[in-house]
């Protein structure tokens, strides 16, 4: 089961329950499409709206360790765009229209083919990045960007590093760094067209210098950003009752006996504080 790609400005949809049968069937026939799911989701609990939120916002990576599941490439160009492919897997560059006051470091996609989904390339440092087609972006020995690529091969796999001298910017070095080439904009004074992609500005993978024109920004979601996910985590661990804790302990428990086991949840130690907690209170119990 997946989750399709939400975009800024969408708003919630509220599923209700019938108990009618042929009303379920007619709502099951009714659900979208996933050719623009990106995100798998597993089972559980229903997440809340907050949680949803959280999960789907996007992020700028700071690091190249960052940058993992769906993300945009921001491309450096006079007008915000990403780095996008169609359906054939013809690279070009696609207008950016969800941002705020025009910073590209606030950018989201609103349209699935500027979306590419990163994954660590095993055995190496390079990314890999699928497009919403199924294929992977890939930079030929002459430096022309595709994706029609359904196998990871060194043409597949980009090292990223950081941009000189300037945080949360990033170098695409192709052949998984065994090329002493980048990816970079070529762009002219027009910029990009009004339908959002054009001729006229042009990502290729044969620059041999790093400057202005090989530092792109990388937007993610930020549920995959490891900072995120820990804290996320840590929240999850956090989320104990205090009836939990005393039916762990068998006992009532004092305000700060709660805090105490609260924090060991977070920290790890846990079931160490708890058997501490059992035994005091027993020391507790016999005390004259």
């Amino acid at each position: 089961m997946v989750k399709p790609l939400t975009f800024k400005g969408d708003k919630p949809k509220k599923r209700k329950h019938r108990d009618d049968h042929d009303s379920a069937q007619r709502r099951i026939k009714s659900e979208p499409s996933s050719s623009s799911a990106l995100t798998p989701t597993t089972g559980g609990a229903a997440p809340t709206d907050d949680d949803n939120a959280e999960e789907t916002s996007w992020v700028s990576a700071d690091a190249p360790t960052d940058i993992s599941g769906p993300v945009i490439i921001v491309v450096p160009s006079s007008k915000p765009g990403c780095v996008a492919c169609d359906a054939n897997g013809k690279v070009f560059v696609s207008e950016l229209e969800n941002l705020i006051e025009g910073d590209p470091a606030t950018a989201e996609p609103h349209d699935v083919r500027q979306v590419w989904v990163a994954t660590r390339v095993a055995g190496s440092e390079g990314l890999s990045f699928k497009g919403h087609h199924g294929r992977y972006l890939s930079c030929d020995k002459y430096g022309i960007l595709s994706a029609t690529s359904a196998a990871i091969s060194p043409f597949e796999s980009f090292r990223i590093l950081p941009a000189p001298d300037t945080p949360g910017l990033f170098s695409f070095q192709t052949v998984g760094g065994d090329s002493e080439t980048f990816l970079s904009v070529k762009e002219d004074e027009e910029g990009l067209s009004r339908k959002g992609s054009s001729s006229k500005i042009e990502v290729r993978g044969d620059a041999k210098t790093l400057g202005f024109e090989t530092s792109f920004r990388v937007r993610m979601q930020a549920r995959f950003k490891p900072r995120v996910k820990a804290s996320k985590e840590s929240k999850a661990r956090e989320k104990i009752s205090r009836r939990e804790l005393e039916e762990a302990v068998g006992r009532r428990l004092e305000d700060h006996e709660v805090k105490r086991l609260k924090r060991a949840r977070r920290e790890g130690n846990f079931h160490e504080e708890v058997l501490d907690v059992r035994v005091r209170g027993k020391h507790d119990k016999f005390a004259s």
